[in-house]
């Protein structure tokens, strides 16, 4: 598709292994209530909540897990600690070098590439080296004050990168981001197996995303 200048992609489980197999790694090593867990933090997602405040960078880091933990509980009754819950959350997740080779095939073959993050903190809390070697722009949703799937944190996205929404390719593990991505006229992928993704980008940007 030669109108395709761009691709955009999220980070936890699109540049990473699954974050909900994190988070079931995470439930099953602190004996926490898994689906007690999965409503608070997603069962009202909206303006307001919890998740919506540390997306948006309304809400600290320190404050967040602060609040999360006096949400959640064990299945033995004992406490959840607060300090460095969000690492201990995420820690199951490790680098897909598959998605990250591709990202950056497509940036040394023309194309624009961009990282488009709803964040659990800032920039500093990925622990991932390949910023500026990978990407013409990053867009963190807690630095902006927007997140996906508002259609105007995509907007913004295809904005830093130079292009038209609709000359973007975007790819998420989350099925409504896909559709956000699609309001703001992105052509969305929604990742959920790397070679299936591969060869979907193949197919998209026409150049091979595999060694």
């Amino acid at each position: 598709m030669s109108d395709i200048r761009a691709l955009v992609v999220d980070f936890g489980g699109v540049l990473t292994t699954s974050m909900r197999d994190s988070f079931t790694n995470f439930v099953r090593s602190e004996d926490v209530d898994g689906e007690h867990m999965y409503n608070v933090l997603f069962k009202d997602y909206g303006e307001g909540t919890l998740v919506h405040g540390i997306e948006t960078g309304r809400v600290t880091m320190e404050e967040f897990e602060r609040e999360l933990a006096a949400r959640l509980r064990t299945t033995g009754g004992s406490p959840v600690a607060a300090e460095g819950l969000v690492k201990r959350m995420f820690s199951g997740a490790s680098a897909d070098s598959r998605m990250i080779d591709a990202v950056a095939r497509a940036r040394k073959n023309g194309f624009k590439t961009g990282l488009l993050s709803n964040s659990w903190g800032n920039r500093d809390s990925y622990e991932f080296e390949h910023f500026d070697t990978l990407f013409d722009a990053v867009v963190i949703s807690g630095e902006v004050g927007l997140r996906k799937p508002d259609p105007e944190i995509y907007a913004l996205a295809a904005r830093d990168l130079g292009v038209d929404p609709q000359q973007c390719v975007f790819v998420d593990d989350i099925a409504t981001n896909i559709r956000g991505a699609a309001e703001a006229g992105m052509v969305g992928v929604h990742h959920v197996e790397t070679e299936q993704t591969l060869a979907e980008l193949e197919v998209l940007l026409g150049i091979s995303m595999r060694p």
